[in-house]
């Protein structure tokens, strides 16, 4: 059904144009609570087990009800976060946000690339800013159904902002969302804002994750709640080297984990990074040997043409803790997400990575909590993961 929708409809609208009206007709249904749990219910109703169900992954200080999520880039504004949910996506990753609005780059922006189901795109962070979608965030976490979301807040640099400053920058956001995220992500990887890939290098990008950390601490300090988990995207672009040296770093300054991979430029199709299946076999090479760097105790979220549970399985087995998708969402329609977790909750990997060493091989906490539970008060935050 989805598939003569796509070609008889979406295929011929411009593809920003067709995101912006699907979106709007998952935020529509998403606000109407009866409705969304009636669609819910009948996609995904591992949702609905609480914390702790088969197939749930302890990861991060939290129990995430399924290991798929939805990618930093589709809800750039935390518009529709329980739009998103109700569809099946067992968490949902905001952003990418800037401390300052901007309209990102000139259209044509974003371009299927039909022949590989993939999806090239310059957007250039285009959102409303750190402050708008702390706003909505609050607002989400306002109700007892709202807080028991699962949501990461994914930060990039605003584009005018001189390197020299990125790291206040992005400390800006970090104070701003901290306090209603599950996670934060660190993005210096999209090759969409002019220099910023550059802040990957280990040089420049310690002081990013250094201000970040502080920032995201004295913000959740402030609000009475537990240290917020912080995480690094990083691109598929970079060398074997560069990979082991950001790994290295995570170690160094004790963060959370690895969001491994973004889009890549590694292509002949135009402008922009290329995201879907042609990212996949690099995005598997990179988690796996980000996980044989970081042994157990820090999470990965494998991220990077995933179409099928199968594929979520690979990065799984890989040494992921949690995968994400986006590109697919677009190919498969309105129950992609929901037909990839039932797959892993009823079949559950096993997590290979943790030996005997996983139950102490963290300094920074053990507990872990439901999304509620996360922002009621607690301590510390984990990097390993099991699933139940």
């Amino acid at each position: 059904m989805y598939s003569i929708l796509f070609d008889t409809v979406f295929r011929r609208m411009d593809p920003e144009r067709a995101h912006e009206v699907a979106f709007a007709l998952v935020r529509t249904v998403g606000a109407v609570p009866l409705l969304r749990d009636v669609v819910q219910g009948a996609l995904a109703p591992y949702l609905g087990r609480g914390a702790g169900g088969p197939g749930s992954v302890e990861v991060l200080g939290r129990v995430f009800p399924a290991p798929f999520g939805l990618a930093g880039g589709f809800d750039k504004d935390a518009r529709g976060v329980r739009g998103l949910t109700m569809l099946g996506f067992a968490f949902v990753e905001v952003g990418t946000v800037t401390a300052h609005a901007q309209p990102g780059n000139e259209r044509p922006r974003l371009w299927r690339e039909l022949d590989v189901r993939g999806v090239r795109n310059r957007m250039g962070f285009n959102n409303e800013g750190a402050a708008a979608a702390a706003r909505r965030l609050e607002a989400l976490r306002s109700t007892s159904a709202g807080r028991a979301v699962l949501v990461g807040a994914n930060i990039g640099k605003t584009k005018v902002t001189p390197a020299a400053e990125a790291a206040g920058d992005y400390a800006t956001s970090a104070s701003l969302l901290a306090p209603f995220a599950d996670y934060l992500v660190v993005n210096v990887s999209s090759p969409n804002t002019p220099g910023l890939r550059d802040l990957q290098e280990v040089e420049s990008l310690r002081p990013i994750l250094v201000a970040v950390r502080e920032a995201a601490d004295v913000a959740t300090r402030s609000a009475g709640l537990p240290r917020v988990p912080l995480l690094v995207k990083i691109a598929p672009d970079l060398a074997d080297a560069d990979v082991d040296a950001v790994a290295d770093l995570v170690d160094e300054l004790d963060l959370d984990g690895v969001v491994a991979v973004n889009t890549t430029v590694d292509h002949d199709r135009g402008p922009g990074g290329l995201s879907g299946p042609p990212v996949r076999p690099r995005g598997l090479a990179v988690v796996a040997r980000l996980r044989e760097r970081l042994g157990a105790r820090r999470a990965i979220i494998g991220v990077g043409g995933i179409t099928t549970a199968h594929d979520a399985r690979d990065y799984l087995h890989a040494g992921a803790d949690l995968v994400q998708g986006y590109t697919g969402f677009l190919y498969q329609g309105p129950f992609w997400a929901a037909r990839i977790n039932r797959s892993l909750v009823r079949h559950p990997e096993p997590r290979l990575h943790l030996g005997a060493d996983a139950a102490g091989a963290s300094g920074t906490g053990t507990s872990t909590r439901s999304g509620d539970d996360a922002r009621a008060g607690a301590t510390g935050t984990a990097g390993e993961g099991t699933q139940r």
